[in-house]
């Protein structure tokens, strides 16, 4: 049976998960100041000060001239303006704001990198029982929304070498089910989006579609996620319709951009 992951643990520090946080943004934006930084994590501007001054101490982040922020030395895998990653994160922004303004729930962009699902971009709603954003959180590939839409595609050669029993040697218990996994991900190619009921965490259900590049390959999968109390099976075509104009606004915008 798959275990759970990623349950939030029993008592959160909430300094350094705004640290944590504060990385991410540098890590996969590129740059930030503090009235930003105070902004997305909810806190005081004195508050975001300290957390920057002390990431830079760690060389986790620098300062520049202007007195803005920017990755480190630390963090200098940190995504280029122009990388894929950072152009769909762009892009995809103000469309997750509007899934979240008609549908009230907390929306996530998502690409994959070998068996790994990375959430690049996530925008909570305003509900106090609420998905928190899932920013910079990576999860096997095979356990998410948009992973599993992002391995739709594969052949069956693609998969099989992803999931090569000897890639799991040290770590048998993450390997999926493969006939399992080939029978879901054909549904999937079929249906053309994706419903995860408590895989990744217990207790929440995401719905996805996924974005595609100009030349039909999925970059990227945009879903959103919301406390498995308040899903409501009969609304599922509503919500999936939802996604896939965001889903259709982001290619275009991304179309544009090259």
């Amino acid at each position: 049976m798959d275990k759970q992951l990623k349950t939030p643990p029993p008592y959160p520090i909430a300094s350094v998960d705004h640290a944590l946080r504060a990385a991410i943004i540098l890590q996969m934006e590129g740059g930030t100041t503090v009235a930003r930084i105070a902004e997305r994590l909810g806190v005081a501007r004195s508050t975001a000060h300290r957390i920057l001054a002390m990431l830079v101490y760690r060389d986790f982040a620098v300062q520049d001239e202007n007195r803005g922020y920017r990755a480190g030395p630390v963090l200098e895998l940190a995504a280029h303006s122009q990388s894929l990653v950072s152009r769909l994160r762009a892009v995809a922004l103000p469309h997750l704001r509007r899934v979240v303004d008609l549908l009230d729930e907390t929306a996530n962009l998502t690409v994959r990198t070998g068996d790994t699902a990375r959430f690049i971009a996530s925008v909570e709603c305003g509900q106090a029982l609420r998905v928190g954003s899932r920013e910079g959180m990576v999860f096997p590939a095979h356990r998410t929304t948009a992973g599993l839409l992002l391995l739709a595609p594969l052949s069956g050669d693609a998969l099989d070498e992803l999931y090569g029993a000897e890639r799991y040697q040290d770590r048998p218990e993450d390997l999926p089910d493969l006939p399992r996994l080939r029978a879901e991900l054909g549904r999937l190619r079929r249906d053309g989006f994706a419903v995860n009921q408590g895989r990744s965490e217990r207790g929440l259900v995401a719905v996805g579609v996924p974005v595609h590049d100009r030349d039909g390959t999925a970059v990227a999968g945009l879903s959103v996620s919301l406390p498995g109390v308040r899903y409501d099976p009969h609304r599922l075509q509503s919500l999936v319709g939802v996604l896939r104009a965001a889903a259709h606004a982001v290619e275009e915008d991304l179309a544009e951009q090259r």
